[in-house]
């Protein structure tokens, strides 16, 4: 039986994961509205033979400006519209995946169905849809609105909008497509789906004017922590980024996530569970911890506040050397959950957390060298926390390149990561089941009756 091995993407945002990257001095600060940057990226993430590669994003300005003139600072305000970007990533790149966050709150059903099944037809089945629901006022406003849903509103637009997708995905089957020319028959009309969805937030009628996809459908991933968002994972997802400090909490999260998948139907091992991993490394633990040290020097305050406030909302007030308050509004409950445990934990003050939350945003950071950064990884794998992980270079693309050069040989050395993809499509690669048409099935079960 061949080991199990792990699965790794890497998020391109921007200029890199940390607040400062910008800053970086081997960075151009101009690369995040540059194409030929991210061409850069994706193409160092094939060399290593990675999923994946993944974009964050929102719909508007990502932040509040808290404390006033924290925005002026960060360089993660301008990005590229993501499906128009890594359309043009298909054409330059093999074999890694590519994949997108598309809100459920500010888009329709159909214009997300339409986007990606384009995406998986232009990349020969390499897409991946990061389903999101909108949190932000900013980008409320954008959309005709003073504030974002509630919290509970979101979640169940997004479960629905998911099915809906789902559902506009399965519009054709597999070989619906006749393209006789001697016939003039086209397709065959019994296999086409019209999906006529209603329901309490959409009335769809469909069908999708996509064929079906290389992949069935694109990959589904989400990144769920919540209550709602794990069950939604556990009935819909084929991957999950999470966020974990510690391995406790790594594995009762993936116990849980995987626990709920029995009541679907679902084998638990379709579902990738892939936390974040901050890596820096060096040839020696010095050069790794000297490496790290140099960006987060680089950190205005301002921009480390905001970093908190986005999350656990605005901590200005409070003395920046004392404790990380209890009683905050938090705009991401989830994530300010964990800032909070991760203060409590380590008896952090509110520049120390902000400090560590500019480098990882909450997720796990791991200095040292490749050795020592493949050993994390290893513990976590082993010991039912992850099934892989989304890598976080702090600053791109030079700290990809750190990992694929170095980390990367260092895992496959140990037989826990791949040396060619296994197939043409992200979800052969991934080891998540082609999707069973559930139209045609239910259309075939009726008819046999």
């Amino acid at each position: 039986m061949a080991r199990r091995q792990m699965k790794l993407g890497v998020s391109m945002i921007g200029l890199g994961y940390h607040m400062a990257a910008w800053r970086h001095p081997d960075i151009d600060p101009a690369g995040n509205m540059k194409l030929s940057h991210y061409v850069d990226v994706t193409r160092i993430a094939q060399r290593g033979r990675l999923d994946l590669v993944f974009l964050a994003d929102g719909v508007g300005i990502r932040a509040q400006d808290e404390p006033k003139g924290a925005l002026a600072r960060s360089s993660k305000n301008v990005v590229f519209e993501p499906l128009t970007l890594l359309s043009a990533l298909a054409m330059v790149s093999e074999g890694v995946g590519l994949v997108a966050t598309a809100s459920t709150t500010y888009n329709e059903p159909y214009h997300v169905a339409r986007k990606f099944a384009s995406l998986d037809h232009i990349s020969g089945g390499r897409a991946g849809w990061n389903v999101v629901s909108s949190f932000t006022d900013t980008e409320a406003r954008n959309f005709g609105y003073d504030k974002a849903p509630d919290y509970s509103k979101r979640y169940d637009r997004a479960a629905e909008f998911v099915e809906v997708v789902r559902g506009l995905w399965e519009s054709w089957e597999d070989d619906a497509f006749l393209r006789d020319k001697a016939s003039g028959l086209n397709y065959d009309e019994s296999k086409l789906h019209v999906l006529n969805h209603k329901g309490p937030h959409f009335q769809v009628a469909g069908p999708l004017n996509v064929a079906r996809t290389p992949q069935g459908h694109p990959v589904i991933f989400q990144a769920g922590a919540s209550d709602p968002g794990r069950e939604l994972a556990a009935a819909t997802a084929d991957a999950l980024y999470a966020a974990s400090q510690d391995l406790s909490a790594a594995q009762a999260y993936y116990a849980d996530v995987k626990g709920r998948m029995a009541r679907y139907g679902r084998d638990p091992d379709h579902l990738k569970i892939m936390p974040g991993i901050l890596a820096v490394p060096g040839r020696t633990r010095q050069e790794a911890q000297d490496k790290h040290e140099q960006v987060q020097a680089l950190l205005d305050p301002l921009l480390g506040l905001n970093q908190l406030s986005r999350v656990m909302g605005d901590l200005s007030a409070f003395d920046v050397d004392g404790p990380v308050p209890d009683s905050i509004d938090p705009r991401m409950r989830s994530r300010a959950q964990i800032f909070l445990d991760l203060a409590k934990r380590d008896n952090l003050t509110i520049r120390q957390l902000y400090t560590l939350v500019a480098a990882g945003n909450g997720h796990r950071t791991v200095v040292g060298t490749p050795a020592d950064i493949a050993d994390a990884m290893q513990e976590w794998f082993e010991d039912g926390a992850a099934d892989g992980y989304n890598i976080l270079p702090p600053w791109l693309p030079g700290g990809l390149a750190d990992v694929v050069d170095t980390v990367v040989p260092e895992l496959q050395r140990r037989g826990l990561f791949r040396t060619e993809y296994e197939g043409r499509t992200l979800r052969e690669n991934l080891g998540v089941p082609y999707p069973t048409h559930r139209r045609a099935a239910l259309a075939r079960g009726l008819a046999a009756e």
